[in-house]
């Protein structure tokens, strides 16, 4: 008799914008086309201490943060996070959700191994199901069709 398979963790995403729209809009874009579970933060000060408690899969966080610029939010977890999650080698992937005006510094920061992208500000879905295509599985009983990037 062969034990049952150990259900994998659903791919849980942290999510840092102060736009409680945008949060919102996000947030049930992720969930209804990936298998994903969301936590938001309005600043990088509530997502500092919510990644420090849980497990994430995906970081997204917005470049200007009401508190701290989000690169500098990533750049200290990805020291702090590690440290506080047994098993975790690294800070998992971020993608950055960015404004016309942060397009210089957003180049600047690419060229980090974790950063897997960006969105535009206002969120657009295209964008948003491109770069988590490789991150987060997608959704097969959505209401919607697949997407196809």
């Amino acid at each position: 008799m062969t034990p049952d398979p150990v259900p994998l963790a659903v791919p849980r995403v942290l999510l840092a914008e102060e736009s409680l729209p945008f949060r919102r809009v996000i947030r049930e874009a992720l969930t209804a086309f990936r298998v994903c579970e969301v936590d938001d933060a309005p600043s990088a000060e509530r997502a500092f201490e919510m990644a420090l408690r849980r497990e994430y899969s995906l970081f997204l966080f917005s470049l200007p943060l009401p508190d701290m610029m989000g690169d500098m939010l990533d750049r200290l977890l990805s020291t702090a996070y590690p440290l506080v999650h047994p098993g975790s080698h690294a800070a998992p992937p971020v993608i950055f959700l960015i404004r016309p005006t942060d397009t210089p510094r957003f180049e600047e920061l690419k060229r980090d191994v974790r950063v897997r992208g960006s969105m535009p500000l206002p969120p657009k879905l295209d964008v948003l199901l491109s770069v988590t295509a490789k991150l987060l599985p997608e959704r097969t009983n959505s209401v919607f069709p697949p997407h196809v990037p």
